[in-house]
């Protein structure tokens, strides 16, 4: 039986579970993983930056903000034929969703037609694709769909109630309306938050509240860890204890039994055994290679010697032309 899907949780409800028992949060968790998927099975993407630098917007963790001193280049928009290149090798090293982030505020019309054309690019290599470029109006969200976008990232990072202590250039709202045009284009949203700023427990269920609470559960849900950069205003900022995290993907998990959940940004700086947890409760996503935008990712090897510790494997999507490894097997149950 599938783990019940829901969009009316109380943020008092989202409270208790964090505060259950470390074992029981898991066992719950990791029930309501294995009713939707291979619990064996991590999806893998690869991400690339294909504008760096300069973006207007305040972000008090981000080293791409024009505002932040953090002594990173500004780059211009790579060539196409670059970024279709970086797809080919990110397939033939197993990912099978490509993602492309550009640092602005929100792409111009111009801008928009040259992301197009490396969408294209990547669906002709059998790839998923995805791009996080900022706040998107709906004519443009709509244009991204006729092409065959799959993804489009756009992060809630945090609470409602915390929000404005870490970014006062976007409200929390405006982030709220581009998922909306995201999801009613018909394209995938993934969506998700950073963890370790400062923000409380009681924040962090309300961040997770505010995405298992829209008219339709992101289908992917990064949980990022503050990866701390040098010049930005939440370097120093007392670091998450591990087992916290944890916590958090498994409550994500619960909230969002039929959504990916992937480990992002900060997965460096895990150990084997805090990662090894979080796939337990229920994280079935992460980045693959050794760059996140302009921050440390785990390298390739490194994350096959832990998936081939765990006995996990790629997950590879129907009718992906990404490789000729068999698709991953179906769960007990059929994914909702």
């Amino acid at each position: 039986m599938h783990a019940e899907i829901r969009h009316d949780w109380a943020l008092d409800a989202i409270e208790a579970l964090f505060e259950l028992p470390f074992n029981d949060l898991l066992f719950r968790a990791h029930c309501a993983h294995r009713a939707h998927f291979d619990p064996n099975a991590v999806q893998v993407s690869t991400l690339l930056s294909v504008k760096t630098g300069a973006c207007p917007e305040d972000c008090a963790y981000c080293s791409q903000s024009a505002r932040n001193d953090t002594s990173l280049e500004r780059e211009r928009l790579m060539p196409v034929e670059e970024v279709i290149e970086a797809a080919r090798s990110a397939r033939e090293n197993g990912a099978t969703r490509f993602c492309m982030g550009a640092a602005w505020r929100n792409p111009t019309d111009r801008n928009l037609e040259k992301v197009i054309e490396m969408i294209e690019g990547v669906k002709s290599l059998g790839m998923e694709a995805c791009v996080t470029l900022g706040m998107l109006s709906r004519a443009q969200a709509e244009r991204l769909a006729e092409h065959g976008l799959d993804y489009y990232n756009h992060n809630i990072d945090t609470s409602p109630e915390f929000y404005g202590e870490v970014i006062s250039t976007r409200t929390f709202e405006d982030r709220l309306e581009t998922l909306e045009h995201v999801r009613d284009a018909g394209i995938n949203v993934c969506s998700g938050g950073i963890l370790g700023m400062g923000e409380s427990r009681r924040d962090r269920a309300s961040f997770l509240r505010q995405l298992a609470n829209l008219p339709r559960h992101p289908e992917s849900v990064p949980i990022n860890m503050l990866v701390q950069v040098p010049g930005t205003p939440l370097y120093g900022a007392d670091r998450l204890e591990p087992l916290e995290f944890v916590r958090t993907v498994a409550v994500a998990r619960i909230l969002m039994p039929a959504s990916h959940v992937r480990l992002s940004a900060g997965r460096h700086e895990m150990n084997d055994e805090t990662q090894a947890l979080c796939f337990f409760a229920g994280a079935n996503s992460i980045f693959y290679g050794d760059r996140l935008l302009t921050t440390d990712n785990n390298e390739e090897n490194a994350d096959q010697r832990l998936f081939d510790k765990l006995g996990i494997h790629p997950l590879i999507p129907e009718g992906c032309g990404c490789g000729s490894r068999e698709t991953a097997p179906a769960a007990a149950s059929a994914k909702a």
